[in-house]
């Protein structure tokens, strides 16, 4: 078992579990985005998106699948500032601007901040919804479950809580930009017929999932907030 402590405590073992980690989280997002979508039907969805609620949060296999979740956003988080000192570290002397290194793109390069946005916007994000749902005092609904809509849009009548949502889904966008290709890469999934499909296809996904989460309060925003 030494080898294997020696593997994920060296660099290329915690790229190894970013990769991993990273994937999987995005994966996940695309779970979340289809439930939440549920909210753009107002009033109408409101049940139905307190069931799927319900069901996240109870059902025995998405209770385990969550745990799971948990530990890779915070291990996703601690590795990816591991690295980022690592790297500073090896290059002490940072380049004056991206323009100094064709090579690197923005994204590559402020992959540390990107991703600081993104797990201080998730903690407020699941102290706002999550620890509500599961600790709060909420009233229930037509069916008796919990009615976490209301909460949600109450949440996103404010203008401040949109804007925080709007900026945090570009920051994601940007990490997904550069995460999904490096994860890949750092997989050993490279390939001169494959690597253009996994760059387009990164693309799609890191403009359409940030935008479709942020269409969601934008949108309630201007059906209730208004």
């Amino acid at each position: 078992m030494a080898w294997l402590t020696r593997t994920f405590n060296s660099s290329i073992g915690k790229k190894l579990l970013m990769a991993l980690t990273g994937l999987f989280l995005t994966t996940f997002l695309f779970v979340h985005l289809a439930g939440n979508l549920i909210l753009l039907k107002g009033q109408a969805g409101a049940l139905d998106f307190n069931a799927y609620a319900k069901f996240m949060t109870t059902f025995p296999l998405i209770k385990a699948t969550s745990y799971f979740l948990y530990a890779s956003i915070l291990g996703h988080a601690i590795w990816g500032i591991m690295l980022a000192f690592a790297n500073k570290s090896a290059r002490p002397q940072s380049y004056a601007k991206v323009g100094d290194n064709p090579g690197v793109s923005w994204a590559s390069k402020n992959m540390a901040v990107l991703g600081t946005i993104v797990f201080a916007f998730i903690v407020i994000h699941m102290k706002s919804f999550w620890f509500e749902m599961h600790f709060g005092q909420l009233n229930l609904d037509a069916n008796g479950n919990k009615d976490l809509y209301t909460l949600v849009e109450a949440s996103f009548k404010q203008w401040w809580y949109v804007a925080l949502y709007v900026v945090s889904m570009a920051a994601l966008g940007f990490h997904l930009y550069h995460g999904i290709q490096s994860g890949f890469q750092t997989l050993g999934l490279r390939h001169a017929k494959y690597t253009p499909i996994v760059k387009t296809a990164t693309i799609i996904i890191a403009l359409i999932v940030p935008a479709a989460f942020a269409a969601i309060p934008v949108g309630m925003f201007f059906m209730f907030g208004m």
